[in-house]
């Protein structure tokens, strides 16, 4: 579907090609709807999801909320309260199509997705752009700080690490 008029503004996920991921266990494809249409503070991306595979570490963001919503096939959603503290708990839940799933910043909503069943799982992940950003990556005890460029937007990036949570400087050492 395109309209002539503002023809930066509409996408056809049809016309875009996908990014495939391959991290061991993590294992994805992506398509950019956002960037591609044109998105400034409001990123959206389209992802496939093949049976018992996982698409990122267990995360939360400091700086932007995010939102799933399953468009075919079934999700595990692992949801950890307190990722903080040395009690989280991981809680499971399972995700058809038609669901949506609101995951503000902050530790009490640190999650993952598997697929499960034996379909490809396709489900929407929506985003707040901000930036800077911080990922604590939960099971790592790790955190993946960014700027220049908002969660999705790479190439713009002029900080872009994963750091040990227990990596700690005085600021005033030289």
């Amino acid at each position: 579907m395109s309209d002539e008029s503002d023809p930066d503004r509409v996408v056809s996920e049809s016309d875009l090609d996908w990014d495939e991921y391959d991290h061991g266990d993590r294992r994805f494809r992506r398509k950019q709807l956002g960037i591609a249409a044109g998105g400034e503070e409001l990123g959206t991306s389209l992802y496939e999801l093949e049976p018992g595979e996982r698409a990122w570490p267990r995360h939360y963001h400091a700086g932007n909320e995010e939102a799933i919503y399953v468009l075919g096939g079934e999700l595990t959603l692992y949801l950890e309260r307190g990722a903080d503290e040395d009690d989280g708990e991981v809680s499971e839940h399972v995700l058809e199509p038609g669901d949506y799933v609101a995951l503000p910043s902050g530790p009490d909503h640190a999650h993952e997705v598997e697929a499960r069943g034996d379909e490809t799982a396709r489900f929407l992940v929506v985003s707040t752009m901000n930036e800077p950003d911080l990922s604590v990556l939960v099971e790592r005890d790790a955190a993946m700080l960014f700027a220049g460029g908002a969660p999705g937007n790479y190439d713009d990036r002029y900080i872009s690490t994963t750091v040990d949570l227990d990596a700690e400087v005085d600021y005033w050492d030289e």
